[in-house]
């Protein structure tokens, strides 16, 4: 609703009224498109998530930069495997989407039990990494019932 009065700053009861309208209907589609059942997280575990993350994605950031910069641009890039205890669906995809942010990896992939990540040096402790984000992640996803 705040976007829509962003969006019509006239304050009009009729523009209020197609934006409390729209906002109804975006809501109930969203709840039957992705039913709450599906997972879930929790809020106070993933704001106690909050200082790791942005300070993960700061060294996310610089690590890149100076890799970048460097004269020799220091890369042995490559794909790394990593098992993951969330089973494919909402959660392991919220746990790929935060795992985006680590210095020097992306997912790109996954199978059954694992994610894939490509990494631009083969030589860091990826998997470790990404071991140590799940612990401290698993209290904040939550898998559902329909999430696999």
């Amino acid at each position: 609703m705040t976007f829509w009065i962003i969006l019509l700053p006239s304050g009009e009861i009729a523009d209020l009224g197609c934006g409390l309208v729209a906002t109804l209907i975006a809501t109930q589609l969203s709840l039957h498109l992705l039913p709450p059942s599906a997972g879930r997280l929790r809020l106070g575990a993933l704001l106690l998530f909050a200082p790791h993350f942005l300070a993960q994605s700061v060294l996310a950031g610089i690590d890149v930069a100076l890799r970048a910069f460097h004269p020799r641009l220091p890369l042995k890039p490559g794909m790394v495997v990593c098992r993951v205890g969330f089973p494919p669906g909402i959660a392991r995809n919220e746990f790929a989407i935060i795992t985006a942010l680590l210095p020097g990896s992306i997912p790109v992939g996954e199978t059954r039990d694992a994610l894939i990540f490509h990494c631009l040096d083969v030589t860091q402790p990826i998997a470790a990494q990404i071991a140590d984000e799940e612990r401290r992640l698993t209290g904040a996803l939550i898998v559902g019932g329909h999430d696999g």
